[in-house]
């Protein structure tokens, strides 16, 4: 199945994630505007319509990933494929360090997700802040 993703599995993404953006940890109640269903790998990179190919997504991990699926990394100088949420683990790949609310990458997917889709970007820590005063970060799905 490619192209048309069906209300039923919009909804499935959606319920699955329950909310969270699956590469920042964002929760769509802490943001104003709705999130997207997201191809982890493009239709024009060969990926389908299909629950284990689609995630939640934030409109700005969106609107940075595009079409992306990886990108080269400065420590490794190697291209490195980005975060994949069906196969990975968050945890895994990621952590929070507290008092900046910068994510700190723990694997060379994990940096370079960061880089690409401006996790630390001034105005994803400034948000990120807030929402960990909040108790409010992160969401888990």
């Amino acid at each position: 199945m490619s192209g048309y993703i069906s209300e039923s599995l919009r909804r499935l993404v959606f319920d699955r994630a329950q909310g969270c953006c699956e590469y920042c940890r964002q929760h769509q109640s802490d943001n104003p505007f709705p999130y997207h269903i997201e191809h982890i790998i493009a239709e024009k990179h060969g990926g389908l319509s299909e629950t284990n190919n689609l995630c939640l997504s934030c409109p700005e991990c969106n609107r940075f990933k595009g079409s992306d699926i990886g990108s080269y990394d400065v420590l490794t100088e190697t291209y490195t494929g980005l975060f994949h949420p069906r196969r990975q683990s968050w945890d895994e790949h990621f952590s929070i360090i507290t008092k900046s609310a910068q994510l700190e990458p723990l694997t060379p997917q994990g940096r370079v997700t960061i880089f690409l889709l401006r996790l630390n970007s001034p105005e994803q820590l400034e948000a990120r802040m807030l929402l960990l005063k909040l108790n409010r970060y992160p969401c888990h799905p």
